[in-house]
């Protein structure tokens, strides 16, 4: 097992990063520039080529490539099925790993995943820690993640120093798959905090009141919240081009639908919250953000814009 603490000396373990869209590009600079060096890998050999020329660093045609002789692995792509080809198909990372290393998957994905590619790890000796993360395209760009994980106590800890270049904030929510648990915790309060912004959004607007005053003035009390504060000024300008899009909300929120079910659990606001996304993308309107909710709530008012 590699260990690591703050002492400069203690830069020298070398990474690689699978996943170079929105957030794994900012995130695998942030690793490099933190002093570990890293090789990377994406679908898109340009993209990847990009970042090694800006970084000074290496980039590899496969992830076996990309992770050959590496500490650590980490991985930011789709959903499980990219997840499972970039891991576990014939030119997958697994194909690739020395014993020892750990991977890190970063992607949002289903618990049951996250369960298996644990497995999936130690069969050839290396560790496993699930580790969606949450803050959007600006938290990677700015090294503000918060970062869920899901493993064992010691890989933890061995990690997040590494993890530390990116993140603000790390967390180990328990054995494998609570990481990603968590994550859909996380999605389902986004969801509801969306859907209750949308509609006082409307109001605010009938209403006539100013929404850069409202938005100072509520952000102080108990309906304050980061999107609020991010986001209600863009929704009532009909801006939504911010990095995290319903497409990828969609697939977040049927995971979270998918784990509900199976304990049974009826969870009404996320269903509907996920009916109007998805009648978003019906709309062609996938690509935008997630705070687009609001449009949905317009259409109704047949006054989509």
């Amino acid at each position: 097992m590699i260990h690591k603490d703050n002492s400069p000396e203690q830069n020298n373990l070398t990474a690689a990063f699978i996943g170079l869209g929105a957030m794994g590009y900012p995130m695998a600079g942030h690793l490099q520039t933190s002093g570990y060096p890293t090789t990377v890998f994406n679908r898109s050999e340009s993209k990847a080529k990009n970042w090694a020329d800006e970084h000074n660093s290496e980039y590899a045609l496969t992830p076996q490539k990309a992770v050959f002789n590496k500490d650590i692995v980490f991985i930011c792509v789709g959903n499980d099925k990219d997840v499972r080809e970039v891991v576990l198909g014939d030119n997958g990372a697994l194909a690739g790993m020395k014993q020892g290393a750990i991977l890190v998957d970063h992607t949002t994905t289903s618990a049951e995943l996250a369960i298996e590619l644990k497995a999936r790890c130690e069969e050839i000796g290396c560790e496993f820690i699930d580790a969606p993360v949450s803050g959007g395209q600006a938290g990677a760009e700015n090294g503000q993640l918060t970062v869920m994980c899901g493993g064992k106590s010691a890989i933890f800890d061995t990690a997040k120093p590494i993890m530390q270049s990116y993140a603000k904030q790390m967390q180990l929510m328990g054995e494998t798959g609570q990481g990603q648990r968590t994550k859909m915790v996380n999605q389902i309060c986004i969801a509801g905090v969306l859907s209750g912004l949308s509609e006082a959004l409307l109001l605010a607007q009938k209403v006539g009141l100013d929404i850069p005053q409202l938005v100072d003035t509520l952000k102080h009390g108990a309906a304050g919240s980061w999107q609020m504060e991010n986001r209600l000024e863009t929704m009532s300008e009909d801006k939504f081009d911010f990095g995290f899009a319903i497409d990828w909300m969609h697939k977040d929120l049927s995971i979270c639908l998918e784990e509900a079910a199976k304990y049974q659990l009826a969870l009404p606001l996320t269903t509907q919250v996920d009916n109007q996304y998805q009648k978003l993308q019906q709309n062609g309107m996938g690509r935008l953000d997630t705070s687009a909710l609001v449009k949905s709530l317009q259409a109704d008012r047949n006054t989509i814009k």
